[in-house]
């Protein structure tokens, strides 16, 4: 991608002042610099990743997804000692250049206390539905979802129809459409953001192929934090400095609020001072660098008065199931279609818990399979044209139930800086039920089900190393500086000029992927910003 006008390569000068700095730059971030970039005042936006190169391997399966092209390269460290290699990926855009651009709201439900079986409680949070939904639709039409209101049983009926219609069905996925609302469930269109006219496809941007989830599109064709970057930079006052990875907040003498931002450019160290400071560098990494900002004022880490920061760490739990049929299917983009009937219980009346989710996922072809099965078996130990010949015969979903907050499940550094990830999985009885009775419903449909569930199966209880993509929770927002970081404004308690805009500040992970509500509230938190701080 050229450089814009308006993007800098590297600092002109140190100790530069920016009305606004922003970390980050994914859905969080770069949602609310391109909302707040007509204001007119001077925002640097700093990214520790580069532009994605568009290149043939973009869409390359096996470079993807066995040799891990273009995933960080660092390692983390589970609870138990182990290394793995997250699902994380530091480029302009951040994670949602290779997302499923799955884009739901919360349930109106899910922002209140809900008692889930076990007797385990899932949060209020601090603000409502109500609060959110007008920057729900904002965001729908920003990031040009696709949906249809009203057929999610669960969803908001009354919230104003989607600007862009649904996508339609494969044949394939039609017929399972039908056959699941024949036994009495009610399948939807999913929410999806792409630039796609069903009725032009041939002048789409999106053409259905099978390189969307976990790809990053060539076409440009998803909506991404790229899009709202390029949004944002068309705007003079509006700066990107790719490269630049923030190590530490440093704070004035009263320590409470953030003089400077320091970040780590090639070998050198740069400082820039910023009015106002947004983090939105992803819930496990904005809360791992408050913790390596600690000083005198602030010796657990910044804003960690509570003991709060780095805990409650969630990210679903979840399980891909593989439908199967011995019949070729002729699916390119499958991920059309998706369940809420046992969200929040069963409809038998025989298990009166929150359930959970359940949608499709992308096309799976053979390096796809490999690759997500090499945690369990080698790839080069699956010959290609064997996983080819399955995937082709595949229909993958993704059923998700919500995990809840727990303090144990943190985000800590080691001594040398690196950070470690400690998770014990919850809410597993619901999960079980939820894939027991979606088996049974595909089962009818002629679908035999094969299950790999999430966490490794949580055999020992290590976390994936794909598992961060839906991360959330550890920088949660409420009225308690107590047992919260921000307040409902996303205001740190103890720093005042200093507002986090990503999933860390989620008070519970609900059961469906949480991309949409981060920009909504990056949207909201962006007008708190500018009415109370510009």
């Amino acid at each position: 991608m050229p450089m814009s006008a308006t993007e800098t390569p590297s600092p002109s000068r140190s100790d530069k002042r920016y009305d606004l700095v922003v970390i980050g730059s994914g859905a969080g971030g770069a949602s609310l610099a391109q909302k707040l970039a007509k204001t007119g005042k001077s925002i640097l936006i700093l990214e520790r990743g580069q532009h994605l190169p568009v290149e043939a391997e973009n869409w390359d399966a096996k470079e993807i997804f066995i040799k891990n092209r273009y995933k960080a390269k660092e390692k983390w460290t589970d609870r138990k000692g182990k290394k793995f290699q997250p699902n994380i990926y530091y480029w302009v855009g951040g994670n949602t250049i290779f997302y499923g651009a799955a884009l739901y709201r919360f349930r109106r439900r899910d922002f209140e206390e809900t008692r889930h079986h076990g007797g385990m409680i899932s949060p209020e949070w601090p603000i409502s539905y109500s609060d959110l939904a007008p920057y729900y639709t904002e965001a729908e039409r920003l990031w040009q979802v696709h949906g249809l209101r009203g057929a999610d049983p669960t969803d908001d009926a009354h919230a104003p129809p989607y600007s862009y219609p649904p996508l339609k069905h494969d044949p394939e996925i039609a017929r399972i459409k039908g056959s699941l609302s024949a036994q009495g469930l009610h399948p939807f269109e999913m929410p999806v953001a792409v630039e796609r006219d069903e009725d032009n496809p041939e002048s789409s941007n999106c053409i259905r192929c099978r390189t969307c989830g976990g790809f990053a599109c060539k076409r440009e064709a998803k909506s991404d934090g790229r899009k709202m970057v390029d949004l944002a930079l068309a705007h003079p006052n509006v700066e990107l400095i790719t490269g630049a990875k923030v190590t530490r907040l440093e704070t004035k003498a009263s320590g409470k609020e953030i003089s400077h931002v320091v970040y780590q450019s090639g070998d050198e160290e740069h400082r820039v001072r910023g009015d106002t400071v947004v983090l939105a560098a992803g819930a496990i990494n904005s809360a791992a660098l408050l913790l390596a900002s600690s000083n005198d004022d602030h010796p657990d880490g910044l804003a960690n008065g509570s003991d709060q920061v780095g805990r409650n760490y969630m990210y679903h739990t979840a399980s891909a199931s593989l439908s199967f049929a011995l019949p070729k299917i002729n699916t390119n983009f499958p991920k059309t279609m998706a369940i809420n009937d046992y969200y929040w219980g069963d409809p038998d009346g025989n298990f009166d818990y929150p359930m959970g989710h359940i949608q499709l996922l992308e096309y799976l072809d053979g390096d796809v399979l490999r690759g997500q099965l090499g945690g369990i078996i080698p790839y080069w130990l699956i010959p290609k044209f064997f996983a080819d010949a399955i995937g082709d015969r595949l229909i993958p979903f993704l059923v998700m139930t919500e995990d809840l907050p727990e303090a144990r499940n943190r985000v800590r550094l080691g001594e040398d800086g690196s950070i470690h990830l400690e998770y014990w999985p919850n809410n597993l009885v619901a999960h079980k039920r939820l894939l027991q009775r979606f088996h049974k419903v595909m089962h009818k449909a002629g679908r035999m089900c094969h299950c790999l569930e999430g966490h490794r199966a949580q055999i020992d209880g290590i976390l994936p190393l794909y598992g961060t993509a839906h991360q959330c929770g550890t920088l949660r927002m409420g009225h308690d500086p107590a047992s919260s970081v921000v307040n409902a404004n996303c205001q740190a308690h103890e720093v005042k000029n200093l507002y986090v805009t990503d999933t860390s500040v989620f008070v519970s992970s609900a059961a469906v992927n949480p991309a949409l509500t981060a920009i909504a509230n990056a949207l909201r938190v962006a007008d708190i910003i500018e009415a109370e701080c510009f």
